[in-house]
């Protein structure tokens, strides 16, 4: 199964906890301040990892798509 990760850049507020998380995956574009993505379609063997990154998302702004 496939997965695609997605940020609601409205509702990013930079906190990089998804970076924390899953760093190849995630990013923080400090001058916008806000997380980007930068492998939309990661490897199976980081779902957890990008899993965890949503559940501590402080505003919740990712969002994984199953395909």
């Amino acid at each position: 199964m496939s997965m695609k990760v997605i940020v609601d850049l409205t509702t990013c507020q930079g906190y990089a906890c998804c970076m924390m998380e899953a760093p190849t995956v995630f990013d923080l574009d400090e001058s916008a301040g806000k997380a980007v993505v930068i492998d939309e379609t990661p490897a199976e063997d980081v779902r957890s990892a990008v899993e965890a990154a949503a559940r501590t998302c402080p505003a919740r702004a990712i969002t994984i798509e199953n395909g």
